[in-house]
């Protein structure tokens, strides 16, 4: 059995508290606020054992490359904000899959993306 860390807890405690998906490097930057010593492989080599497990689940962005989110949400979408580069999560799917692919195309799963700029950067 592996020990419970600080550096464990404060990977885990970022993805409580953001709630969203991120990269290698945010989870790593809000993890230092709570741990100064946490570093790169750690963060990697927990994730690794969160995916093995199914707590987390991997996302491959367009531009932002792998992703990582806490898994058992309900299936979502996620948008975007090119001014401050996050990713939000939007609920529900609007995507139909069995008339999106063509015919005798079998679809396991699928990921959309919406770009543009989140309420905050706006403005509004």
């Amino acid at each position: 059995m592996r020990r419970k860390t600080s550096q464990r807890s404060a990977i885990e405690h970022v993805f409580r508290q953001q709630d969203r998906a991120m990269g290698i490097d945010e989870i790593l930057s809000y993890g230092r606020e709570l741990v100064p010593s946490l570093n790169q492989a750690t963060v990697y080599r927990y994730l690794k054992l969160l995916l093995e497990k199914g707590r987390v689940k991997q996302i491959s962005h367009p531009s932002l490359g792998t992703l990582y989110e806490l898994a058992g949400k309900t299936h979502h979408h996620h948008f975007h904000c090119h001014a401050c580069n996050r990713l939000f999560n939007l609920p529900g799917c609007a995507l139909n899959e069995k008339k999106a692919a063509p015919e005798g195309f079998v679809v396991e799963d699928h990921e959309v993306f919406l770009f543009g700029v989140c309420p905050a950067c706006a403005g509004a």
